[in-house]
């Protein structure tokens, strides 16, 4: 079973003038079709307004269809009665943890979901203990979250998801406020918890470097998905992607810019390692 499945998604919304008039309908997203496995790493690319935000707020129930149907974890999200199970299956991490963390002790905080959910009490502390520790964080269990870093905010925060247990986690441009640091401190955090407990990760980002080890690139314009592939097969279509108003990370763009001025480099390079072997066999 996919763990993440759109059929023909759309989603639109009214347009109303200063009065508060309704002046048309806007179509957000037009005719997504998206499939994704559980324990995949998916990215979803697009500048702002191209729709993938909204496709993300679909993934838990927080947008619902206006045609088409989208699916989590074999559920239909437009089904009230499926509400619970949907946001339970996939867990959503925003781009300021300081919308997302309520609590004034970082226990407190990670433990309200499962509370939420009706998970007993001795096992909630597991959970907070557990999920704590898998964020490197459990030495801040007692600590205010007022008092932390953006990086420790933001792995607190994914630490209430985890305490969830979901099966997916939606991070929808985690890092955007982050520092470089703190950047690769919240994606080293998700990539090791991904790989002990096969958790689908799907991230939505601006930040191309943040990509290249995605299994699936998903790119999103005017609420289409106008390009998909591996990282290699998206990065290697430089021009295309321009076109959409994004760049490349920097060792692709330094490798196309080369290879414009006649060096035999392979399309695609994704890292520093691949250029730096890739000059060396020139030698």
């Amino acid at each position: 079973m996919e763990m993440i499945q759109a059929q023909e998604l759309v989603y639109e919304y009214e347009q109303r003038d200063d009065e508060g008039n309704v002046i048309g309908m806007n179509k957000a997203l037009d005719e997504i079709n998206l499939h994704v496995q559980p324990g995949q790493f998916v990215a979803i690319l697009g500048h702002n307004g191209s729709g993938k935000s909204t496709l993300a707020k679909h993934m838990n129930a927080i947008l619902t269809p206006t045609g088409g149907t989208m699916w989590v974890n074999g559920r239909d999200t437009k089904n009230p009665q499926e509400l619970m199970n949907v946001r339970q299956s996939a867990g959503m991490v925003f781009q300021n943890p300081d919308n997302q963390i309520i609590g004034t002790v970082v226990e407190e905080d990670v433990g309200f979901g499962p509370e939420n959910l009706g998970v007993p009490t001795e096992e909630i502390w597991q959970r907070v203990e557990d999920s704590l520790r898998s964020v490197g964080m459990l030495e801040y269990r007692e600590h205010s979250p007022n008092k932390l870093s953006g990086g420790q905010k933001q792995r607190v925060a994914i630490a209430g998801v985890i305490a969830m247990e979901p099966g997916c986690i939606v991070m929808d441009e985690p890092t955007a406020m982050l520092d470089p640091n703190g950047r690769k401190e919240v994606l080293r955090t998700v990539q090791e918890l991904r790989k002990r407990k096969n958790v689908t990760v799907i991230l939505i980002t601006h930040y191309m470097d943040e990509v290249i080890d995605a299994d699936m690139v998903y790119v999103m314009d005017s609420g289409h998905i106008v390009m998909q592939g591996t990282p290699r097969e998206i990065f290697s279509r430089v021009e295309e992607l321009k076109k959409y108003h994004l760049d490349v990370p920097q060792v692709t763009m330094l490798a196309e810019e080369l290879r414009k001025r006649g060096m035999n480099i392979p399309k695609g390079i994704l890292r520093r390692e691949e250029l730096v072997e890739a000059i060396c066999r020139l030698n």
